[in-house]
């Protein structure tokens, strides 16, 4: 037990620090690029002028941050992969695809049925909770505030929100598998066993309460977070999970082998980091195929379905 916890302990740390160093490196090459061009704080001048620019309303301001950003974000990036999941084109993505042969083309019945699905979820669960959200965060000082928080609190900020958002999600989900709720509410999710980028909200509305909203909007709401970290954070997270649904493994953005071999198999990879897997031993079967190699950052334009191939069927 004590060499597990090790084990995992070493796997956090080793996910965090590389993600935090190369989130630093790139968002503080980005802040001293357009620092240097405009003679001054970018991004604290950019928001006051916003600010000025919404008159200091607190209600449109959290509403553009908290739900109009990440909303385009989510559908900016699902909107790219929608053209690849319906035509095919194009090839340099698709030739990235997890499961070989798999919406190639996309059912588009069940697309569509996703799509309102997703819209439905956002307008009609995740609003509603906004607006409850925006009541808690005006308890305090620091959300709509003038001064924006140092980039090294956003780290900071960012790592709790991860945490905190990992082992909600984790054992959220594997109560949504209990068999009592699976059948009522979880098995629409996984009615898609080769998912695509927008079945990451396809959900009951209950499991997007439970498992896809709370465990995101927990973290802010522990730390008071100001709305420009909440709105970062939310389009992070959902882009994030749409590339854990996508079916792409693509070159340079997070591995989503985890979570894919999750709607293929059911009982395997709960979690977002894996960590709490590892703990309670969800991930044993994965760790045993080709997923489980293929689960890196690609760092070449060579398919890891080519590169690291599943081994021949046997022949009966």
């Amino acid at each position: 037990q004590g060499k597990k916890l090790s084990d995992a302990l070493r796997i956090s740390a080793y996910v965090f620090s590389t993600g935090l160093l190369v989130f630093t490196a790139l968002v503080n090459s980005a802040s001293w690029f357009m620092q240097n061009i405009t003679f001054g704080n970018f991004w604290q001048t950019a928001w006051l002028e916003f600010y000025d620019l919404m008159e200091g309303d607190e209600w449109t301001i959290f509403l553009v941050g908290a739900a109009l950003v990440p909303a385009l974000a989510f559908w900016g990036f699902n909107g790219i992969l929608l053209v690849a999941d319906i035509t095919g084109k194009p090839t340099f993505i698709t030739r990235y695809r997890i499961q070989l042969g798999k919406n190639d083309p996309v059912d588009r019945k069940k697309l569509w049925k996703a799509i309102y699905t997703a819209l439905g979820n956002q307008f009609f669960v995740s609003f509603p909770m906004l607006v409850s959200m925006f009541y808690i965060m005006k308890w305090w000082d620091n959300t709509f505030s003038k001064e924006l928080p140092t980039f090294q609190w956003f780290l900071v900020e960012l790592s709790i929100f991860t945490v905190v958002e990992e082992i909600l999600f984790y054992y959220t989900h594997r109560l949504v598998h209990h068999p009592v709720l699976y059948k009522h509410i979880h098995k629409k999710h996984h009615e898609w066993t080769a998912p695509i980028g927008v079945v990451s909200i396809y959900a009951h509305p209950i499991e997007h309460i439970v498992s896809n909203t709370l465990p995101v909007m927990t973290g802010p709401m522990i730390m008071g977070s100001h709305i420009v970290s909440i709105s970062a954070w939310f389009s992070i997270a959902l882009v994030t999970t749409s590339i854990s649904h996508c079916g792409y493994h693509l070159p340079l953005l997070p591995s989503p082998e985890f979570h894919d071999f999750h709607h293929l198999k059911f009982n395997q990879c709960y979690g977002v980091l894996g960590v709490l897997d590892f703990l309670h031993g969800t991930d044993k079967m994965f760790r045993q195929t080709k997923s489980f190699e293929r689960h890196k950052v690609l760092l070449s334009l060579t398919p890891l379905s080519e590169s690291i191939p599943e081994p021949p069927k046997k022949e009966e």
